[in-house]
């Protein structure tokens, strides 16, 4: 196999493994925060005892996230050494900013895990907001980079060499905050959808008191409000990308529509497979229309084709796959999420199994649409690693035998995704919620202990 193709394998494999607990790291403290202000509003205990159990999950989860990070950070320079020669002159800034962030994250997560009970109201939330903070500054900074890539500026190519720095025009790339705001969104969207399968599951199980079923209910609700709230806004952003990439990227967007000849009045293709030697899409339910309107917010705006471009420039067909299914998973996810809510407080009636059984699948969904959504991104700018400034093929190393180290990480991927799997239903196991919903006092009485109230 090529060697560029291998590199990209590997790293891109790395990236896959990596995002799911990065984007449980912003997502997870998230919904501790609502939790936390929820407890200290409502003084229900069920929120506190919700706060406290998803802290302990995301400090599993961060104990992944942290290492397989450092494994990108470490790949990236290894199998893409020229691009790390202009990411060290234009943006190392980020990366540098990045590690406050993250300290910023340790520290309060450390006073919250270790000292909640000895804090007052306000400081528990502050701390815990300071968790989310440092988490969410993470993933901004490290996005700033990702979209840098996409739409570069700040610096000259020069002969090959990097000329004229401008670090701040290249944080603030014209990108950057359509794409940060995405990942944020689309962060917190997945970690409420997590917790929805987590209490949907448990719901299922026959046997829970009424105290238990009103805990995981809870549990329930809280996660479908703000998973229906985020997939809706991660929806609206979807279409401030669209136009980012019309202005930017118009390559990627025709390739993501299969679209080949610049046209006003663009049809939105949805399904089917695109065929570049028919230069069609085979199979594809076409909206009028629809294309240029989500382009430039209007019917007759002009969308450039592929054919403009030479076709060793195209980004790979398959992205016009991606696209759609990270368009309808956010759409099923919209759908699931506000029908729960009017089928449980609308409509006042018990989740029948039936849907708590599609719930459990939506944590999958949505991680399965952040994959994609990053494999879109990502890919959907080959040929290049810098947006027509740099190409992979320069960019990446020129060693040989890469297949056995894909292997043997791949390998060692699957084995960290088992044990995480292990750990965590270990622990839970271990210390079930129901510890946790039975009172001081009844513990007390239990044994024998009389109690003076």
């Amino acid at each position: 196999m090529d060697t560029v193709v291998l590199a990209r394998a590997l790293f891109g494999s790395s990236m896959a493994f990596h995002i799911i607990f990065a984007t449980l790291g912003v997502g997870v403290p998230f919904m501790v925060v609502f939790a936390e202000v929820l407890y200290q509003v409502t003084k229900n205990d069920h929120y506190a005892i919700l706060a406290k159990r998803w802290t302990k999950g995301f400090a599993i989860i961060l104990g992944v996230a942290i290492p397989s990070g450092t494994l990108v950070g470490v790949m990236l320079s290894l199998l893409f050494p020229g691009f790390m020669e202009i990411v060290g002159q234009v943006i190392a800034l980020p990366f540098q900013v990045e590690i406050w962030a993250f300290l910023l994250e340790a520290l309060f997560m450390s006073i919250y895990v270790y000292a909640a009970d000895r804090l007052s109201p306000a400081m528990r939330i502050v701390s815990v907001f300071f968790v989310a903070l440092g988490a969410s500054a993470s993933a901004i900074l490290i996005t700033d980079a990702h979209a840098w890539m996409n739409t570069p500026r700040g610096f000259d190519l020069v002969d090959g060499k990097v000329t004229n720095v401008d670090p701040i025009a290249a944080i603030l790339s014209p990108s950057f905050f359509t794409t940060a705001t995405h990942v944020l969104l689309s962060a917190y969207m997945t970690g409420s959808f997590v917790i929805v399968s987590l209490a949907a599951y448990k719901l299922l199980k026959r046997g829970n008191t009424k105290r238990e079923r009103d805990y995981h209910y809870g549990s329930l609700k809280l996660g479908l409000i703000v998973g229906g709230i985020f997939s809706l806004l991660t929806a609206v952003n979807g279409h401030a990308t669209a136009q980012m990439l019309y202005e930017y990227n118009p390559e990627k967007l025709a390739a993501a529509e299969g679209l080949f000849e610049t046209t006003d009045y663009a049809p939105l293709a949805v399904f089917g497979i695109v065929d570049p030697e028919a230069r069609a899409i085979r199979g594809g339910i076409e909206i009028p229309w629809a294309l240029s309107f989500l382009a430039g917010n209007s019917f007759d705006t002009v969308v450039r084709g592929l054919n403009e471009w030479p076709e060793e420039l195209w980004p790979p067909l398959y992205i016009h796959t991606l696209f759609n299914l990270m368009v309808v998973i956010g759409i099923v996810l919209i759908g699931l999420s506000f029908g729960a809510l009017a089928w449980r407080y609308w409509l006042k009636k018990e989740l029948p199994r039936w849907f708590l059984r599609i719930l459990v699948s939506s944590g999958a969904l949505s991680l399965i649409g952040i994959e994609t959504g990053w494999i879109f991104s990502c890919s959907g700018r080959q040929p290049w690693t810098i947006y027509r400034m740099q190409l992979t093929s320069e960019a990446a190393t020129k060693t040989n035998n890469l297949g056995f180290l894909f292997v043997l990480f791949i390998t060692i991927y699957i084995v960290l995704l088992i044990l995480t799997a292990f750990v965590l239903r270990l622990y839970f196991k271990r210390h079930p919620v129901t510890k946790d919903l039975t009172p001081r006092t009844d513990i007390l009485e239990q044994d024998g202990v009389e109690t003076n109230g």
